[in-house]
């Protein structure tokens, strides 16, 4: 029998995450997870929670939703990196225009990978009730077989993947609010009717990828400007009749916070208030059909006072803070 945690919202994170560094001024920073951390410590929400270290996901997992040619691809240029950082630490290898490896990339990458399973195992488990996973790189670009946006994992993909092939779970619920469509997602469960996908996105913007049109996913772009009320209202007469039909066993949130007003990677107005808001809708579909499992991963965000506000919005009602 699992013992339950001091608290019910679990805290996931590593320092492995915060050595991954593509360099400059590369928006996706480790001063990310540090603008959360400081926020979280500032506003007194350390006694909500139970703070955990991200595990390493064990390698072989990968497959559950990366081809092995690019796994071996991934391994090998980790391997090729740590042989060069003996001569030269600051050694980096570019796999697409945005995305670069450094000598400790991978081992992040495994880290953020490592936090979403863990998670996952945690409130299957009944040790929490929900978790949110502070980790970097992102994954919700990271198709099955190549990098992406700042993406070299898929880490909601991987971990929906893990809770129905290696947990048993028959419906899994993917929320993706980031700016950006969620591709790599979408590449990796589109066809799974074990796993429903929505999201809104800015559109026309990147990735600007093509659309599966599988029928367990549920896009809903929007124009650049929408704010607020118009996205709540996709919420509830999109999202919200699709997540009740499904009845989710488990609900995962891609969660991004680059659709805020002040963030410069999108060009949406969402604030903190909106972000509270789809928490609390999400929890709530949680509490009706999944026994309160819901396991939230950062994606985007990178303006640093708008994502660590925004992040503080989201646990303060993950923790019930803010009920």
């Amino acid at each position: 029998m699992s013992i339950a945690l001091p608290h019910e919202t679990g805290f996931f994170s590593h320092t492995d995450c915060r050595l991954h560094d593509m360099g400059g001024d590369h928006p996706e920073s480790p001063a990310r997870l540090d603008a959360i951390a400081d926020r979280v410590l500032a506003k007194g929400l350390t006694g909500a929670m139970t703070f955990l270290d991200a595990p390493l996901l064990d390698p072989q997992l990968l497959t559950l939703a990366h081809a092995p040619h690019y796994v071996s691809r991934l391994t090998q240029t980790a391997e090729q990196l740590a042989a060069r950082a003996l001569d030269d630490a600051e050694a980096t290898v570019s796999l697409d225009p945005d995305t670069t490896m450094n000598a400790h990339s991978w081992q992040a990458a495994l880290r953020a990978a490592g936090a979403g399973v863990a998670a996952v195992d945690a409130v299957i488990d009944g040790q929490l009730q929900n978790a949110f996973c502070s980790i970097r790189p992102p994954g919700h670009h990271a198709t099955r077989a190549a990098a992406m946006g700042f993406c070299l994992v898929s880490n909601v993909a991987l971990a929906a993947k893990y809770a129905v092939e290696k947990r048993g779970l028959k419906r899994v619920a993917i929320v993706d609010f980031d700016v950006h469509h969620g591709n790599g997602t979408e590449d990796i469960v589109a066809g799974d009717e074990r796993i429903l996908m929505v999201g809104f996105y800015q559109h026309p913007f990147y990735p600007n990828t093509p659309l599966t049109g599988a029928v367990n996913v549920h896009n809903s772009p929007v124009a650049a400007y929408t704010v607020g009320d118009a996205i709540r209202e996709i919420v509830t007469d999109e999202w919200l009749p699709r997540l009740h039909a499904f009845k989710p066993e488990l609900v995962l949130i891609s969660a991004g916070f680059d659709a805020h007003r002040l963030d410069d990677l999108g060009q949406m107005g969402l604030v903190e208030a909106d972000y509270a808001w789809m928490t609390s809708q999400l929890m709530a579909i949680a509490d009706q059909y999944a026994q309160r499992r819901l396991v939230s991963c950062l994606e985007g965000g990178y303006n640093l006072q708008a994502l660590a506000t925004s992040v503080e919005a989201h646990l303060r009602v993950l923790t019930g803070l803010d009920a």
